[in-house]
């Protein structure tokens, strides 16, 4: 190892002169910040006030002091109805549907609820439906609703009027105030049409068309029940029918049926009683009573020609809508009667 040169000694020990005056420096300044700091915390303790003696000074009533009303934000009225918000909206999820629907009115929860509509789809309306409540809880109202919106969708569509409620089918309804604030509450927007009726009548017995049937197309069967027999007069009935369509005898109306009985239990028409096979007099003779209790009855109308093509009460309008087939009913409601 070589002795380092005096150039190289001299630049070393300058060095060295350098990083001690920046010591010297260093513990000088920090001598001066901790002076400083032991004066300022002596001068806060001198300069600070005493803390004046407690003294004990007579309770003080203060003032009530009025605050401003506040008048708090309008909130939804709550239902009064049994049904919770997460009932109401799983109804409502329940009677959504794609497509073509019927309406049948809002969902009832003390009052109407216009966001919770209740529809069906009209591709289930092929199926059984039952609409009950009590007297004058709305269920001819709905019948009828049903029947104008499937007759306004294309669809025929044929009913039974019990009473005559469905004929104001045939003419628009008249607006009022009542009227309209209620179909609103329900969600609706309510305008008067008439609706494409026609009117039929069993037999005549009414102002509609006649409905007519032949005793041949009615059948043996269907006038069995009707004339309440039992399953031997049933079937003897039936044989009746056989003799008249071998025999090429049409059966138009009860006279007809009639005279067939009376000549297969007459002297003449003994021979062909026993060729039927099983009818027997005493049978047939209370077939023909029973023919002539339910014609005196008035169900002779019934049976005649033309006779009705079931076709008629499938038919839609030239603007597409179904025309609604009613049935007269309530001129033989009680024929013939019990």
């Amino acid at each position: 190892m070589t002795a380092p040169d005096d150039a190289e000694l001299a630049r070393l020990q300058a060095e060295a002169a350098e990083a001690a005056l920046k010591l010297a420096q260093a513990k000088a300044a920090l001598a001066a910040a901790q002076a400083e700091a032991a004066r300022s915390s002596t001068g806060d303790a001198t300069s600070r006030p005493p803390a004046p003696a407690p003294t004990e000074s007579a309770p003080t009533e203060s003032a009530p002091t009025e605050s401003a009303p506040t008048e708090s934000a309008p909130t939804e009225p709550e239902s009064e109805g049994p049904l919770g918000p997460a009932d109401i909206a799983a109804i409502t999820k329940g009677y959504t549907f794609e497509g073509t629907t019927l309406d049948l009115g809002a969902l009832m929860n003390g009052e109407p609820l216009p966001s919770a509509q209740i529809r069906i789809p009209l591709g289930m309306l092929n199926r059984h439906g039952l609409v009950a409540g009590a007297t004058g809880t709305g269920k001819t109202r709905t019948l009828q609703g049903l029947a104008e919106q499937l007759a306004d969708k294309g669809v025929p569509v044929f009913a039974a009027d019990m009473k005559g409620d469905l004929s104001g089918m045939a003419t628009a309804g008249e607006p009022s105030d009542k009227l309209l604030a209620r179909t609103r509450a329900l969600g609706q927007d309510w305008k008067p049409e008439a609706s494409v009726v026609e009117f039929f009548a069993l037999g005549g017995v009414g102002k509609g068309v006649p409905v007519r049937a032949t005793v041949s197309g009615f059948g043996p069967l269907l006038l069995s029940k009707v004339l309440g027999l039992n399953e031997t007069q049933e079937s003897s009935l039936g044989l009746v029918f056989h003799y008249a369509d071998a025999n090429g005898l049409a059966l138009v109306d009860l006279s007809d049926l009639r005279a067939v009985l009376t000549y297969l239990t007459s002297d003449d028409g003994k021979a062909e009683l026993k060729n039927l096979g099983g009818l027997s007099a005493a049978t047939a003779g209370v077939i023909l009573r029973e023919l002539i209790t339910f014609a005196d009855g008035g169900a002779d109308v019934f049976f005649g020609e033309p006779e009705f093509d079931v076709n008629d009460f499938l038919r839609t309008a030239p603007d597409g809508r179904g025309i609604i087939s009613l049935l007269e009913v309530p001129g033989v409601a009680d024929k013939p009667a019990p």
